[in-house]
Protein backbone atom coordinates (compact mmCIF):
# COMPACT_ATOMS: atom_id res chain seq x y z
CA UNK A 1 0.00 0.00 0.00
CA UNK A 2 2.77 2.50 1.11
CA UNK A 3 4.44 1.82 -2.38
CA UNK A 4 1.15 2.14 -4.77
CA UNK A 5 1.30 5.86 -2.62
CA UNK A 6 4.96 6.76 -3.22
CA UNK A 7 4.42 5.74 -6.86
CA UNK A 8 1.39 7.91 -7.36
CA UNK A 9 2.92 10.76 -5.07
CA UNK A 10 5.73 10.47 -7.84
CA UNK A 11 3.52 10.34 -10.47
CA UNK A 12 1.63 13.75 -9.64
CA UNK A 13 4.99 15.16 -8.81
CA UNK A 14 6.49 14.42 -12.20
CA UNK A 15 3.49 14.67 -14.28
CA UNK A 16 3.24 19.03 -12.41
CA UNK A 17 6.69 19.30 -13.06
CA UNK A 18 6.93 18.56 -16.97
CA UNK A 19 3.15 20.54 -17.13
CA UNK A 20 3.30 22.72 -14.23
CA UNK A 21 0.36 23.10 -11.73
CA UNK A 22 -2.18 25.14 -12.36
CA UNK A 23 -1.69 28.78 -11.06
CA UNK A 24 -4.21 31.33 -11.65
CA UNK A 25 -2.30 33.99 -13.87
CA UNK A 26 0.50 31.72 -15.08
CA UNK A 27 0.73 30.56 -18.33
CA UNK A 28 -0.31 26.95 -19.22
CA UNK A 29 1.17 24.87 -21.90
CA UNK A 30 0.20 25.84 -25.36
CA UNK A 31 -3.14 24.22 -26.89
CA UNK A 32 -3.06 22.34 -30.04
CA UNK A 33 -3.73 24.90 -32.98
CA UNK A 34 -6.52 25.76 -34.54
CA UNK A 35 -6.99 24.39 -37.84
CA UNK A 36 -5.42 26.82 -40.53
CA UNK A 37 -7.55 29.69 -42.23
CA UNK A 38 -8.05 28.71 -45.79
CA UNK A 39 -5.34 30.63 -48.26
CA UNK A 40 -7.49 31.22 -51.23
CA UNK A 41 -11.24 32.35 -51.80
CA UNK A 42 -13.89 29.98 -52.98
CA UNK A 43 -13.98 31.08 -56.13
CA UNK A 44 -10.09 30.16 -57.11
CA UNK A 45 -10.88 27.07 -54.85
CA UNK A 46 -13.92 26.36 -56.93
CA UNK A 47 -11.47 27.38 -60.26
CA UNK A 48 -8.77 25.40 -59.33
CA UNK A 49 -10.87 22.06 -59.06
CA UNK A 50 -13.29 22.78 -62.09
CA UNK A 51 -9.70 23.78 -64.07
CA UNK A 52 -8.07 20.11 -63.22
CA UNK A 53 -11.42 18.54 -63.99
CA UNK A 54 -12.09 20.00 -67.57
CA UNK A 55 -8.93 21.90 -68.53
CA UNK A 56 -5.61 20.44 -67.53
CA UNK A 57 -5.77 17.52 -70.05
CA UNK A 58 -4.80 19.95 -72.53
CA UNK A 59 -3.44 22.92 -70.41
CA UNK A 60 -1.63 20.63 -68.32
CA UNK A 61 -1.19 20.71 -64.79
CA UNK A 62 -1.37 24.10 -62.90
CA UNK A 63 -2.37 25.62 -66.10
CA UNK A 64 1.78 25.36 -67.65
CA UNK A 65 1.07 24.42 -70.73
CA UNK A 66 0.88 20.69 -72.35
CA UNK A 67 2.06 19.58 -75.92
CA UNK A 68 -0.76 20.79 -77.68
CA UNK A 69 -2.59 23.87 -75.75
CA UNK A 70 -0.21 26.83 -74.46
CA UNK A 71 0.58 27.89 -70.98
CA UNK A 72 -2.29 29.60 -69.58
CA UNK A 73 -0.59 31.63 -67.00
CA UNK A 74 1.19 33.28 -69.68
CA UNK A 75 -1.68 33.55 -71.79
CA UNK A 76 -3.84 35.71 -68.96
CA UNK A 77 -1.55 37.69 -68.90
CA UNK A 78 -2.55 39.30 -72.21
CA UNK A 79 -5.74 37.89 -72.62
CA UNK A 80 -8.34 40.48 -71.10
CA UNK A 81 -11.71 38.54 -69.22
CA UNK A 82 -13.97 38.99 -72.23
CA UNK A 83 -11.16 37.55 -74.39
CA UNK A 84 -10.83 34.73 -72.46
CA UNK A 85 -14.55 34.24 -72.29
CA UNK A 86 -14.78 34.82 -76.35
CA UNK A 87 -12.07 31.71 -76.80
CA UNK A 88 -13.30 29.37 -74.18
CA UNK A 89 -17.10 29.97 -75.40
CA UNK A 90 -16.47 29.53 -78.95
CA UNK A 91 -13.10 28.18 -79.34
CA UNK A 92 -10.01 29.29 -81.50
CA UNK A 93 -7.70 27.70 -83.95
CA UNK A 94 -4.31 29.36 -84.35
CA UNK A 95 -1.96 27.23 -86.67
CA UNK A 96 -2.52 23.50 -85.95
CA UNK A 97 -3.63 24.46 -82.17
CA UNK A 98 -7.13 24.02 -82.23
CA UNK A 99 -9.69 25.02 -78.61
CA UNK A 100 -12.62 23.14 -79.02
CA UNK A 101 -16.09 25.10 -78.13
CA UNK A 102 -17.09 24.87 -74.55
CA UNK A 103 -20.26 27.16 -74.88
CA UNK A 104 -23.12 24.38 -74.52
CA UNK A 105 -21.13 22.22 -71.99
CA UNK A 106 -22.43 23.28 -68.30
CA UNK A 107 -19.85 21.80 -66.45
CA UNK A 108 -17.25 24.29 -67.66
CA UNK A 109 -19.88 27.29 -68.07
CA UNK A 110 -21.38 26.73 -64.87
CA UNK A 111 -17.84 27.69 -63.32
CA UNK A 112 -16.21 30.25 -66.31
CA UNK A 113 -16.06 32.80 -63.47
CA UNK A 114 -14.31 30.66 -61.15
CA UNK A 115 -11.72 29.49 -63.92
CA UNK A 116 -11.04 32.54 -65.11
CA UNK A 117 -10.16 33.76 -61.30
CA UNK A 118 -8.30 30.52 -60.71
CA UNK A 119 -6.25 31.33 -63.72
CA UNK A 120 -5.97 34.99 -63.26
CA UNK A 121 -4.71 34.31 -59.87
CA UNK A 122 -1.57 31.79 -61.53
CA UNK A 123 -1.27 34.07 -63.93
CA UNK A 124 -0.58 36.72 -61.57
CA UNK A 125 1.07 34.56 -58.96
CA UNK A 126 -1.78 34.84 -56.32
CA UNK A 127 -1.79 31.53 -56.63
CA UNK A 128 0.90 29.10 -56.23
CA UNK A 129 1.37 25.73 -58.33
CA UNK A 130 -0.92 22.35 -56.45
CA UNK A 131 -4.09 21.93 -55.09
CA UNK A 132 -4.86 24.86 -52.29
CA UNK A 133 -5.20 23.91 -48.70
CA UNK A 134 -7.03 23.73 -46.96
CA UNK A 135 -10.41 23.75 -48.44
CA UNK A 136 -12.59 26.54 -48.23
CA UNK A 137 -16.68 25.97 -47.33
CA UNK A 138 -18.66 26.34 -50.41
CA UNK A 139 -20.74 29.43 -49.19
CA UNK A 140 -24.88 28.57 -49.48
CA UNK A 141 -25.61 31.18 -52.19
CA UNK A 142 -22.78 29.52 -54.46
CA UNK A 143 -24.23 26.34 -54.35
CA UNK A 144 -27.62 27.33 -54.96
CA UNK A 145 -26.86 29.05 -57.80
CA UNK A 146 -24.33 25.89 -58.64
CA UNK A 147 -27.66 23.66 -58.62
CA UNK A 148 -30.14 25.83 -60.71
CA UNK A 149 -27.17 26.16 -63.36
CA UNK A 150 -26.86 22.57 -63.45
CA UNK A 151 -30.09 21.95 -63.59
CA UNK A 152 -30.13 19.77 -60.43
Amino acid sequence: MKSTFVRLAFSVAAATALVGPTIPGRAQAPQPAAAPAPTVSWPVFSGYKRYSGNCQVCHGTDALGGTFAPNLTESLKRLDHDQFLEIVVNGKTEGTLTMPSFGADPNVMCYIEDIYTYLKARADGGVGRGRPDPQPTKPADVAAAETACMGI
